[in-house]
């Protein structure tokens, strides 16, 4: 399997006036990547991620999930998200045994164990009595003790402490890294996503509006400072600087002369995509759909 997730022309509505959060939405995702899932609020990341998991249905277009619908691979899908719908009165200990249950073939109550451990937790204590880093930690046990080949997360560690993120977040990048599973990742915290990922989609106006390799985007753009003509470069964002300017560009050639010329980070990718929602779409071929027409190499 050499694709994990292949969208083509999905789209989902909600309520009377059909209000799309996701439109026209192609892109594949290769298969053994860590992607963050990146976009503005509303811009249709839970939806994407719902869809994946199963639980809910598109209005059109198709979604593959490891080569089948996302309800016939549920079975090698774990799913996290924020609010992570555990069940209050059951203890760390019934909810792993509901885990086994509910994944029989493929469950791991050992490894499961472990995780729990990890945190230094009580098998007996009543999830209701956990703090958010600890039910995060039960959650994530559940998820990962199921051995899954994909993992979606809906920002499921958003309302941690710097610490508990961090470590939680090595549990799962150490699970991702030994096992091959592919992981999809929606999260804010640019940061977070820097040191985790090794792909990016971000999804704006219902659709991804870049997609690829985190290095391959980078490098197919520039950050450059200075005076001169750029028109003969895709100019996603510029802003006055000093007597000059700062623009974030796709280069189609040399840049002249009077500009200094260096990579942007991660952050100042994603900001100036962000505040230039009319930029036009890039995606690398092993992220573009098969018929998506947008894809350049990078």
């Amino acid at each position: 399997m050499t694709t994990a997730i292949e969208a083509t022309s999905l789209a989902k509505r909600y309520g009377r006036h059909g209000t799309a959060a996701l439109d026209d939405c192609s892109f594949r995702l290769p298969a053994g990547r860590i992607s963050a899932l990146v976009g503005p609020n509303g811009a249709g990341k839970s939806t994407l991620l719902g869809i994946a998991a199963g639980l809910l249905r598109q209005s059109a277009g198709e979604l593959r999930v490891l080569g089948a619908a996302p309800g016939e691979a549920r079975a090698k899908v774990a799913y996290l998200s924020q609010d992570k719908p555990l069940h209050p009165q059951l203890s760390i200990a019934d909810t792993l045994r509901m885990g086994a249950e509910l994944n029989k073939e493929r469950w791991d109550a050992a490894y499961a164990a472990n995780i729990v451990e990890a945190g230094s937790l009580d098998p007996k204590a009543k999830v209701r009595s956990l703090s958010g880093g600890q039910r995060t930690r039960v959650a994530l046990a559940l998820a990962l003790g199921k051995r899954p080949e994909l993992m979606l997360l809906d920002e499921p560690m958003a309302d941690l402490d710097p610490l508990a993120r961090h470590e939680l977040m090595g549990t799962l990048m150490a699970d991702a890294a030994e096992h091959g599973t592919t992981v999809l990742m929606s999260s804010h915290i640019v940061s977070e996503l820097a040191d985790a990922c090794d792909h990016l989609l971000l999804l704006g106006s219902g659709r991804i509006r870049l997609g690829g390799g985190i290095d391959d985007l980078l490098g197919a753009h520039s950050l450059v400072t200075g005076r001169g003509d750029l028109s003969h470069h895709t100019v996603i964002e510029s802003r006055p600087s000093g007597r000059g300017v700062t623009a974030l560009i796709r280069r189609d050639g040399p840049v002249g002369e009077g500009w200094q010329v260096q990579q942007p980070s991660l952050e100042e990718l994603l900001l100036a995509h962000l505040r230039s929602p009319e930029a036009p779409a890039l995606l690398t071929p092993s992220t573009a759909a098969a018929t998506d027409r947008t894809a350049v190499t990078a």
